[in-house]
């Protein structure tokens, strides 16, 4: 009955946190496909930068910070900024035993290189050796029964950890559906990790990328919402990502020139990952700041300071003091979110926050989706930091956002 009953409390969670709609309209039956979407493993990797990220939240060693989990990157990452606590939330089960798992191992694997085997290669059958080794003994019972639970083709999901867990996921997933459109035009996209320099990555984007995005096929696809699911863009995020261009295809022209060409691929893991679906081929190549040998050390030290919870951010604010908590990172959660789910963020996070405060997070569109939504009483408490927003997006190597914001709590 408890797992039943944790299940179906996380079910509920993320339910509320989609639907905006009667359940039998249109709208209200996308939103009820991609929540079941939503119930398994989404992001075997989080897709925005965690370097952009702690430079914009100056953590400093008395700050609580609250995260969204996803696929765990950037909370790890987060602790070579040496603050006190993080608390990391998902609404996701899958995400939480995710954080779980990564937690344990920077703690409980013997050396950085078994760490950086069972996740940044992901790919031995040796880690499922290590997980039963070191790791389930020190996992909580809902991680245990997510992992060493069976998925749809009868494996255990801790297999994917020996069968690339980056191609594993909906993310994974729709990234191989990607590549797999691309080949039946005739274009193979790991050729892009080939380009010796921005320029020969621009002329394969010029010459085989761009072209894509034309063809017919593409087009229709695209055109269809379900088919950004995999992405993680709900129905709400479609609308807002495509609004004023006239197709999503040349949306998606934009976000994936400015990710194959707007940053060498000698410092950009996230390009790796699109076109060629794991890190590179060195662990000395481009990574999330956490798998870096250099800050293993650290963070093995400091990964007793994180809490991940299966709760809603919001859910989660509700249960603090006034003024107790420094760091908001939303991700792009906003995007998915009615005016009223909106201001009921927010006023949680004006009471609980410190003098200081900072709040990131990311938009489809370029925009801060803030203004003319949110309460001009809770809004007028932050300064809009719209310079350093701008100039931090610029040097998002994730490059599938619009827009990053950062609000500080005003004096």
């Amino acid at each position: 009955m408890a797992k039943s009953g944790t299940k179906i409390a996380a079910n509920s969670r993320l339910k509320q946190a989609v639907r905006r709609n009667r359940a039998f309209s249109t709208a209200g039956m996308l939103e009820f496909l991609f929540t079941l979407a939503f119930k398994g493993l989404v992001y075997p990797q989080i897709w925005e930068d965690p370097e952009v990220d702690m430079e914009a939240l100056a953590i400093t060693p008395d700050c609580h910070v609250v995260t969204i989990a996803s696929g765990g990157c950037n909370v790890l990452s987060y602790l070579i900024a040496d603050p006190a606590r993080i608390t990391a939330v998902d609404l996701a089960r899958a995400h939480v035993a995710l954080n779980r798992l990564k937690l344990a191992a920077a703690r409980w694997l013997p050396t950085w290189q078994s760490f950086y085997r069972f996740f940044g290669e992901a790919d031995a059958e040796a880690n499922v050796t290590a997980y039963w080794r070191f790791l389930k003994p020190h996992l909580d019972t809902e991680a245990r029964d997510y992992w060493e639970g069976r998925g749809l083709l009868g494996r255990r999901r801790i297999s994917m950890f020996s069968r690339n867990v980056y191609r594993c996921g909906l993310l994974g997933h729709s990234i191989g559906l990607g590549h797999l459109l691309a080949r039946l035009h005739g274009v193979d996209l790991r050729k892009l990790l080939q380009a010796r320099s921005l320029v020969e990555q621009r002329a394969f984007f010029e010459t085989s990328l761009a072209p894509l995005f034309d063809k017919p096929l593409v087009r229709w696809m695209t055109e269809r919402r379900m088919s950004l699911y995999g992405l993680g863009i709900p129905p709400a995020q479609y609308a807002v990502l495509g609004a004023g261009a006239p197709h999503m295809a040349a949306v998606l022209r934009d976000r994936v020139e400015r990710l194959s060409c707007g940053f060498s691929l000698d410092d950009n893991y996230f390009a790796w990952q699109a076109f060629g679906r794991s890190y590179a081929d060195q662990p000395s190549g481009p990574l999330p700041p956490y798998l870096k040998q250099g800050h293993f050390e650290t963070i093995r030290a400091r990964a007793d300071r994180v809490e991940v919870l299966n709760l809603s951010f919001t859910e989660y604010l509700k249960s603090r003091p006034d003024r107790s908590l420094d760091r908001y990172v939303l991700l792009d959660a906003q995007d998915w979110m009615s005016d009223q789910q909106l201001n009921e963020l927010w006023r949680e996070i004006t009471r609980t926050a410190r003098p200081g405060a900072r709040v990131i997070f990311r938009t489809a569109a370029a925009p801060s989706l803030l203004p003319g939504r949110l309460d001009d009483i809770v809004l007028a408490q932050w300064r809009y930091e719209a310079e350093q927003s701008r100039d931090l997006m610029q040097r998002d190597r994730s490059a599938i956002y619009g827009g990053f914001h950062l609000y500080v709590l005003a004096a």
